[in-house]
């Protein structure tokens, strides 16, 4: 008996799982004369770095959470970046833009679309100024309070973007206040970002990019002129006012950084019934053993 509901568990939990992990494809969305791509720009990955998904699996995550372009920013240095790219090109989407998450005690910069690593030993106004020598965007990751000091001056100035919305803003009022009142600064491109490493959901966060079309020049084309829509916590919409207005016209682009509640669900599902069949195949074999005539 405890193997055949091991078996029915083991069944139920392949099809919840498998259900669940499906790509998210979707119509491409058009507003206002821009294609609409949801994006994010602050992607880690393994190969080498601080996360638990390479280069290649990122690419078919990506493809799963319906994510039609990011930027793959390991921590200073490229290499599994442009691995990405490549992959990417190989199997046909998402864009992948290679970027570098340049790493200072004093802040952290997202550089995407730069095709050399910045070292982290400059200020952050000089870092900026070669993320727009190679022709990149640059945006302020997660600048909370005590980043502020070295994006004072120049490096304010040159600033393309800055995360508005990150993870951390979900649970912590304070980091999200302080990126809220660091984009309130002025000439900045709102970003969304979900500073991804393998936990939590690639694109929760993510920005709406209003681009061309979907190459990785347009996409910095587009958050150089400040052509986004991000969402925060409570639906809130940071970013180009009259883009806004069209998007909520408009009304095809989810305003809740959430996955479908129903998926998530399904996936609770296929863990917890894969956990009790692996318990009922344990106890079957046990319990098989112990009956097991002695010599």
């Amino acid at each position: 008996m405890k193997s055949i509901a091991a078996i029915v568990l083991l069944l139920v939990a392949i099809a919840a799982g498998t259900w669940s992990d499906r790509a998210q494809i979707r119509a491409p969305i058009s507003v206002g004369g821009y294609r609409v791509l949801a994006a994010d720009f602050h992607v880690h990955s393994t190969f080498p770095g601080a996360a638990l998904l390479g280069p290649w699996d990122l690419v078919l995550e990506a493809r799963r959470q319906g994510i039609e372009a990011f930027a793959l920013t390991p921590h200073n240095q490229i290499v599994s970046a442009k691995i990405g790219r490549w992959f990417a090109r190989l199997v046909g989407g998402p864009t992948v833009i290679v970027g570098e998450e340049v790493r200072r005690l004093r802040y952290h910069l997202i550089a995407a679309g730069i095709e050399a690593r910045i070292a982290p030993t400059a200020p952050a106004a000089e870092a900026i100024a070669e993320v727009h020598r190679q022709g990149g965007a640059a945006i302020a990751a997660h600048p909370i309070a005590e980043f502020w000091p070295a994006y004072s001056g120049a490096a304010l100035a040159q600033l393309d973007g800055a995360e508005v919305m990150h993870p951390r803003a979900f649970f912590e009022p304070r980091v999200r206040l302080e990126l809220q009142q660091f984009l309130r600064r002025g000439g900045m491109t709102a970003i969304g970002s979900s500073d991804y490493h393998g936990i939590g959901a690639l694109g929760l966060p993510r920005t709406y990019v209003f681009a061309t079309d979907a190459s990785e020049a347009a996409i910095l084309d587009a958050v150089r002129a400040g052509r986004t829509v991000v969402y925060g916590v409570y639906g809130e919409a940071y970013g180009d006012s009259k883009l806004i207005r069209l998007a909520a016209a408009d009304g095809r682009l989810p305003i809740r950084n959430l996955d479908d509640r129903r998926d998530r669900m399904l996936a609770v599902i296929s863990r917890l019934t894969g956990i009790f069949a692996l318990l009922a195949a344990t106890s079957a074999v046990y319990a098989g053993a112990a009956t097991e005539p002695t010599a």
